[in-house]
């Protein structure tokens, strides 16, 4: 009997791997005092993280909302008719690829901006037109895709080469 529960424990252990996700990274300390839960948007039901762009102005802090699945990127900020200045979505690629975005079933304007595997910005495309379906394109490979309120990025004085965190 002892034999065979030493067997499922380490057979429990060598399958943690493949379960491991960004939750695991939020579970409680050895404290044991619960890690808070991550806030979600009340519009998409998606989860809500901390984004900080360092630029020569400064540093500017974001919260956004993180589309992971295709289906959740897909969607995207479609039929949204507000945003915050300090709100906005990041869509994660992994591995980074060139990426096209466009504006379909977009009623606001945003800046989509291109970030590179280093976390730098690769390009901007400023207050992108509304509703368009015209393709807005990367200009080299991009790990992540950040939207924010078209016009922001030039108030804050965001720029190719700034660094992205996540």
């Amino acid at each position: 009997m002892r034999t065979w529960h030493i067997l499922a424990v380490a057979a429990a252990t060598l399958a943690l791997p493949s379960c491991y996700s960004q939750a695991a990274e939020s579970q409680a300390p050895a404290t044991g005092v619960a890690a808070p839960q991550a806030s979600r948007h009340p519009l998409s039901g998606l989860e809500v993280v901390p984004l900080t762009v360092t630029s020569a102005t400064g540093t500017h802090r974001f919260r956004v909302e993180v589309a992971r699945t295709p289906a959740q990127q897909q969607r995207g900020l479609m039929e949204r008719t507000s945003l915050a200045p300090d709100e906005g979505m990041i869509f994660p690629y992994n591995p980074p690829a060139m990426q096209s975005f466009w504006m379909r079933n977009t009623p606001l304007s945003l800046d989509i901006i291109f970030i590179g595997p280093d976390g730098r910005i690769i390009n901007i495309a400023a207050q992108t037109q509304p509703l368009s379906d015209t393709p807005v394109l990367s200009d080299a490979p991009a790990s992540l895709v950040l939207e924010i309120r078209g016009g922001r990025a030039a108030e804050l004085g965001i720029r190719p080469g700034d660094r992205v965190e996540w």
